[in-house]
């Protein structure tokens, strides 16, 4: 049996759609284990994105409501607004009421991921103030802890992520791109939340 994994996210800048794209290195360098991404509507007007700069979204397919369920597992990423999930995600979320009440999701592993303009800019706190819409479907956090090892502790460089999930800096123009450590956990992630899926799916 192969474990499906999908990788949802939402991006404006194109930041998330870049480690998007290695958690799914990570995911599929698990035997047995495959990933798919998508990405959740945008709610923006095309107006608004123009007068934001923010560029075409990335070719990757819409996730539908009604094909979550056919997924084992979940990493999803997004962007922090206030310290929280942006209102794209959280209007995708929110129309997930007819999987909860029928059990859809029960059980099933969720990772996440997300990305600040700056330091201090709430990527814990975004990660940490999601959870109440994962653990009403019942599904199960499976965070990346410190296993990534030394790059967890240095302090020679400007680094997003953490125990929680991978993370980046953007900047606040979004001039700046994941470093190479951003993209190295972000892989790390995957292939560890590969790894936990399979086992749960069993």
């Amino acid at each position: 049996m192969t474990v499906k994994i999908y990788i949802a996210f939402y991006t404006t800048y194109g930041h998330i759609h870049k480690l998007a794209l290695q958690q799914k290195k990570g995911v599929d360098s698990v035997e047995g284990v495959e990933s798919i991404l998508y990405q959740v509507p945008e709610t923006l007007p095309p107006e608004v994105l123009e007068l934001i700069h923010a560029p075409p979204k990335p070719d990757v397919p819409i996730l539908e409501v009604n094909e979550v369920p056919n997924a084992d597992g979940f990493i999803f990423g997004f962007p922090t607004r206030y310290g929280t999930m942006p209102a794209q995600f959280k209007a995708f979320w929110d129309a997930t009421g007819g999987l909860w009440k029928n059990g859809s999701l029960l059980g099933k592993p969720v990772g996440l991921f997300t990305s600040t303009a700056s330091q201090g800019g709430g990527q814990e706190s975004t990660i940490l103030t999601s959870l109440p819409n994962f653990v009403h479907h019942s599904m199960i956090y499976v965070p990346p802890g410190y296993a990534f090892g030394a790059p967890m502790y240095r302090l020679d460089e400007v680094r997003g992520g953490s125990g929680w999930g991978a993370g980046t800096f953007a900047g606040g123009d979004g001039s700046r791109w994941p470093s190479k450590t951003e993209l190295e956990l972000a892989e790390f992630q995957g292939a560890y939340f590969a790894k936990v899926a399979k086992k749960l799916a069993a």
